[in-house]
């Protein structure tokens, strides 16, 4: 456990050893930074957020591993009761909305949002630009491409078996290519990949890979057209 210490720089801060907090930093009350914990020039640690937390697993659990320090870019943002876990990277500018969860050895890029009570699971890659809604499940092994946009309660999922294989087999974690976009509620199956500027629709059940500009809708999926010129994320840069 962490040999956590009051600090007088906000109410009800504790601070571990060997934390660096850069310069302009604001903590808000009762926030707890774990050991290790790198914070970066001008963030803002919001109330009752936990940083740095060790992970702590069921013994057949497929996330072992090492987790270093949780490392916090320039002015990244960790709204109010977010927790994030040692081993995490999160990239300059980027906001961790209330009460979200990020794991270890996951990394999110610059600029991103990662909504109110979202989660980014153990091993996962997200991007630059990225715009996670609330409630937003990204499971472990996912792949998040920059600009890629997820929709309220969107949901990934990596295990077919449903935890009934044999320990050490592989998950599969979905890959979503750059700038694609997910509707709220939809669920993608382990290992889709949905690809470049790719659509799917509000509630849609993946359960195979969507081409590039694809745009996917229904239970289960179906491919009905294409994501015409006039949407394309470079019209709107």
């Amino acid at each position: 456990m962490s040999a956590l210490e009051p600090s007088s720089r906000a109410a009800g801060l504790l601070l571990g050893e060997d934390v660096q907090v850069g310069e302009g930093v604001s903590f808000g009350a009762y926030v707890v930074v774990h050991d290790g914990t790198r914070i970066g020039d001008g963030c803002t640690i919001e109330d009752h957020a936990v940083l740095g937390k060790r992970p702590r697993l069921a013994g057949r659990s497929a996330a072992h591993g090492d987790a270093g320090p949780l490392q916090l870019g320039e002015r990244v943002t960790v709204c109010a009761g977010a927790v994030v876990l040692a081993g995490a990277a999160i990239g300059a500018g980027t906001i961790l909305g209330d009460q979200s969860f990020v794991r270890e050895r996951s990394s999110v890029g610059v600029e991103s949002v990662i909504g109110r009570g979202a989660v980014v699971d153990n091993d996962v890659q997200v991007g630059s630009r990225v715009r996670a809604q609330t409630d937003v499940y990204l499971t472990a092994f996912t792949l998040v491409e920059d600009d890629v946009f997820l929709g309220p309660g969107a949901v990934t999922t990596n295990d077919d078996t449903m935890g009934r294989h044999s320990p050490g087999a592989a998950l599969r974690g979905a890959i979503l290519r750059r700038a694609c976009r997910i509707g709220g509620g939809a669920v993608l199956t382990p290992g889709v990949e949905i690809g470049e500027e790719a659509f799917v629709a509000a509630g849609a059940v993946v359960t195979g890979d969507v081409p590039p500009r694809a745009v996917a809708i229904g239970v289960p999926a179906r491919l009905v057209r294409e994501v015409p010129e006039e949407d394309l994320l470079e019209r709107f840069r």
